[in-house]
């Protein structure tokens, strides 16, 4: 007879994997519930750990709702970091590299993290009136800056023309988050793929209208 094998044991998972578990499904029953109507208790069960670890980890429910809209608002800002990289060699096609990271950027913009991140920190921007500020640093002030970074190479570069890469990263970010925050309806309508293709490929054909080198 031969005895089925083994199976590995469980590995027990550490304090920072616990930790992320925690901070996970803490965005999501927060997203889902609100502030208010949000419960440690299924917080817990939702990271399978037990509600007293939860405290273990963070003191309070408030801390745990800081702590779990700074953890996405970073995520989200270390994505789109990746995807302005792209900015530092565009090879022959400048128009086709921005069109595909400013559609990157309306996607983003458009998925569920990033639109339950905006609800939670404007709900909540009573009780937490400095989160907000975390959370735009992260998802905006950044990103302009490593956008007028981006830019500004591609001037020196001969790409754009002269220009301040503050203002042209402002007003190429505008171009993209303005027309999003109207035909989305402030993020509760969703967007076809068709329609944040054509915003982005909009706001970069309005943007080289300016700033295209000659």
């Amino acid at each position: 007879m031969v005895s089925a094998p083994a199976t590995a044991p469980r590995r027990p998972r550490g304090r920072i994997d616990k930790r992320q578990a925690i901070l996970e499904a803490a965005f999501d029953v927060f997203a889902e519930r609100g502030y208010a109507q949000a419960l440690v208790q299924e917080i817990a069960e939702r990271a399978g750990v037990a509600k007293p670890t939860v405290y273990s980890h963070f003191t309070d429910k408030e801390t745990l709702f800081r702590a779990a809209l700074t953890a996405v608002a970073q995520s989200v800002m270390e994505t789109n970091l990746v995807e302005l990289d792209r900015l530092r060699s565009p090879k022959k096609d400048l128009r086709k590299t921005l069109n595909d990271v400013a559609h990157h950027l309306v996607r983003s913009c458009c998925d569920h993290r990033s639109r339950s991140l905006r609800w939670l920190t404007y709900a909540q921007v009573a009780r937490f009136p400095d989160l907000i500020e975390v959370v735009q640093d992260y998802t905006s002030l950044r990103i302009a800056e490593a956008m007028a970074d981006r830019l500004g190479r591609l001037s020196l570069a001969g790409h754009l023309r002269p220009c301040d890469p503050a203002t042209a990263a402002e007003q190429l970010l505008a171009l993209i988050t303005g027309p999003l925050e109207t035909r989305s309806r402030l993020g509760t309508r969703r967007l076809t793929a068709t329609e944040m293709r054509t915003l982005a490929e909009a706001a970069v054909d309005t943007f080289l209208r300016a700033y295209a080198a000659d």
